[in-house]
């Protein structure tokens, strides 16, 4: 083993959540199911005895629920500094910078606590360490204080961090293997609560850099992160019936840089770009987008959520509020197209 670690020093009690006053029980019991993160997270920690799995009192995030989670404590594996982000994020640099495979993952309201150890102990270092971003976005928390409307802000323009949005369960299974078998840049992985599975197989080869068209059409692009992806295929589906015209649909999977070469190639059939995301929209990952078509004719117009402490919301009801749903999406489609 890479390093050694007494249960007394590693263990935790699980964190909590909502509860039955009455009794302490919890409101809403781990009831196990498809949970392709713990799997993921599991495949690595019996495959590779050098790998460790970082926590912040948030197990129950990652799968690693009480009677889960005590043989990787025993092995020195699964490691929960408790409400200390920023001693895990550090950790998870030294780790990864030493030779093991470290991954971290918490909540991403809770990544707001790390960007200094996230930028200088991880990222100035080039440490080929993993995080895993979960419930960012309107998919997740909703409350004021646990909000993470602004993690692409956040992630996408540190140097050297590579920041991946899969659209499907099966993306994150590929981009979790590239994250933790690469060892020339941290990675972290925006898992998002709406992330469903396809039933294909995803063999892309992510250390490729670059977004996915996953419908080619003309005249308009509709691109859209992580999560958002099958509203936009669905939205293109009924601008053809409506109209006859195939628009294209882009998988932006790689938000932390731009996809230059597939950018350019729009501009030869398509006049119009449109971006969805499911957080802020000033300094998203469409106002990258627009910037690089700011010297050319492309139209881009970049939906997002406004600049606001938006609260007690519910998802579908918010990014609607702000165009994105497949009826907007639609009508905004086919007026353009006229």
């Amino acid at each position: 083993m890479l390093l050694s670690f007494s249960q007394s020093d590693i263990s935790s009690d699980e964190a909590g959540g909502p509860f039955h006053v009455e009794d302490g029980s919890p409101l809403y019991p781990y009831e196990g199911g498809e949970n392709v993160v713990f799997d993921c997270l599991k495949e690595l920690l019996d495959t590779n005895e050098n790998a460790i799995v970082l926590n912040a009192a948030t197990p129950m995030g990652l799968g690693f629920v009480q009677g889960v989670r005590e043989e990787y404590v025993q092995r020195g594996q699964f490691i929960d500094v408790g409400i200390a982000e920023e001693n895990a994020v550090a950790m998870a640099g030294g780790i990864a910078r030493n030779g093991g495979t470290a991954v971290f993952g918490t909540f991403a309201p809770f990544y707001q606590r790390t960007y200094d150890q996230m930028s200088h102990d991880v990222c100035l270092n080039d440490s080929p360490a993993t995080f895993l971003i979960l419930s960012p976005g309107a998919y997740g928390m909703n409350s004021n204080t646990h909000i993470a409307l602004c993690d692409i802000q956040m992630f996408a323009h540190i140097p050297n961090l590579i920041y991946l949005a899969p659209a499907s369960n099966e993306e994150f299974v590929q981009m979790f293997r590239y994250a933790t078998t690469q060892k020339q840049h941290p990675v972290a992985i925006r898992v998002v609560d709406n992330l469903r599975s396809t039933g294909v197989a995803d063999d892309t080869d992510y250390s490729v850099l670059k977004n996915k068209i996953v419908r080619k059409g003309s005249k308009a692009a509709l691109i859209a992160v992580g999560g958002l992806v099958p509203m936009a295929l669905e939205a293109a589906d009924k601008v053809k019936e409506q109209t006859g015209t195939e628009i294209t649909v882009i998988n932006a999977a790689f938000v932390s840089g731009v996809d230059e070469e597939l950018l350019d190639s729009l501009k030869k059939d398509h006049s119009l770009v449109i971006t969805i995301e499911d957080g802020e929209v000033m300094g998203g990952y469409g106002q990258n987008i627009a910037a690089f078509y700011g010297d050319c004719d492309m139209r881009v117009h970049c939906h997002g959520i406004s600049k606001a402490f938006h609260t007690e919301f519910k998802a579908e009801e918010l990014l609607d509020a702000h165009g994105i749903s497949v009826d907007k999406l639609t009508a905004e489609m086919i007026s353009a197209l006229k």
